[in-house]
């Protein structure tokens, strides 16, 4: 076996590995607060800390320079999800100010073998809050929402991402 169908495989492997203690998780989670709207904010932080973290990583694995600007990250953003679960979204849909664009899935693998009741819970929801983590660590300030869903019923899922505004580099109090 060559070390390209190895690293193939094990990035297959954690892909669903992940699909499916993330779908264990929600289900706890529902079942634990059998309330959608505290299950989605907890989702949300979930994404928004793995983001915080991963972003480090992602650096380190790619040696990425700063982006200069939305397209570059839009890239960036793309490579992560292709190194971290094995998919590559499409982007599209910029804006004509060129501050916001689509990401859009045939298939989102966390959503893979997944059916939910129309009730308000936002599944995935853990993806713009990795989004929005690992960005404001590199100093961008975005939203992200989703604007189709497969799981609804879309026949895509769509999730847009529009740039608020760069943050400044902070320093802690009594540390200048």
């Amino acid at each position: 076996m060559s070390r390209q169908t190895s690293r193939l495989d094990a990035k297959k492997v954690n892909s669903e590995l992940l699909t499916l203690t993330y779908g264990a998780l929600v289900s706890q989670m529902l079942k634990e607060t059998e309330n959608n709207d505290e299950v989605n904010k907890h989702l949300e932080r979930i994404g928004y800390n793995m983001g915080v973290r991963l972003i480090e990583d992602f650096l380190a694995r790619t040696s990425s320079n700063r982006c200069l600007e939305m397209r570059e990250t839009a890239d960036k953003i793309q490579q992560a999800f292709r190194l971290y679960l094995n998919m590559q979204p499409t982007v599209t849909s910029w804006s004509s100010s060129g501050d916001e664009f689509s990401l859009v899935w045939d298939q989102c693998p966390l959503s893979e073998w997944v059916e939910i009741p129309n009730s308000g819970l936002k599944y995935c929801a853990l993806i713009p809050g990795a989004i929005r983590g690992a960005l404001q660590m590199v100093q961008l300030e975005v939203q992200c929402w989703f604007v189709q869903d497969q799981l609804r019923g879309d026949a895509v899922t769509e999730l847009r991402v529009k740039y608020i505004k760069r943050l400044e580099d902070a320093v802690p109090a009594g540390e200048d």
